[in-house]
């Protein structure tokens, strides 16, 4: 991306997803996006720089939450700009959508205590390896809002081991002073995990909500991070 020209970002759009609006409103005020919806039925998500799959409850999280999701037509597009090495970001239910498609690692179960969970959170980076995080530094600790019934990410001992192995890990739960401390973890998720990569490191999911955590105005600003670091990476080159 050259000097002055506006990342394209591209916001899938299911039957159910509620944060697509916010999605959009985010990346066009803290990078300057050039933002685009991407209704779920279509197979075009145009020439994206990068493409985000919002949160909310696709079809209703009927079956259990991004089963149906992934067999929309539009996956067939997202999977082969991933397969290309294009930036994907899932947020929320946009994180359990790629895991049941199968470009992220694990899935994401009913929440520990089988309640839905809506508070602001601590985070902290695990890896700087990603277009959402290359900008940051790793202990970092993010301050974001969550909103699910179903963010206890888990995998079976083989994945998680391959996944730890391979620096997969973007983000923990934590404590606002950064430590693994009890009660800091709001789903049971294993090993704290509230976001993972895929090997090759360009598809992110999270349950955490940086779009809900982008502007001053919101009274946080702390998820701006992550588009800034995408952003500023494809500008040098480094994305994409």
């Amino acid at each position: 991306m050259s000097a002055g020209a506006r990342p394209r970002v591209s916001v899938v759009v299911f039957p159910g997803s509620n944060c697509d609006h916010d999605a959009v409103h985010a990346v066009e005020a803290t990078i300057g996006a050039d933002a685009r919806p991407v209704w779920h039925a279509g197979t075009d998500l145009g020439r994206p720089d990068l493409v985000i799959l919002p949160g909310g409850f696709s079809y209703g999280d009927y079956l259990r939450c991004g089963a149906l999701a992934r067999f929309s037509p539009v996956m067939e597009a997202v999977r082969d700009f991933a397969a290309k090495g294009g930036p994907v970001l899932g947020i929320c239910n946009g994180f359990q959508v790629l895991c049941e498609a199968g470009l992220l690692p694990g899935a994401l179960l009913l929440n520990s205590g089988q309640r839905f969970r809506c508070e602001d959170v601590f985070v902290r980076v695990e890896t700087i390896r990603t277009p959402f995080t290359a900008e940051l530094t790793k202990g970092d600790v993010l301050r974001l809002p969550i909103a699910h019934g179903d963010g206890n990410w888990r995998a079976e001992a083989a994945t998680f081991d391959d996944v730890t192995t391979h620096d997969q890990i973007v983000f923990r739960y934590c404590d606002a002073a950064g430590s693994r401390a009890t009660g800091a973890n709001p789903n049971g998720s294993l090993d704290d995990v509230a976001g993972v990569c895929n090997r090759e490191r360009n598809v992110v999911g999270l349950m955490p909500h940086p779009e809900r955590a982008s502007e001053a105005m919101l009274g946080n600003a702390d998820g701006a991070r992550l588009f800034r670091s995408f952003a500023n990476g494809l500008l040098l080159g480094r994305t994409g």
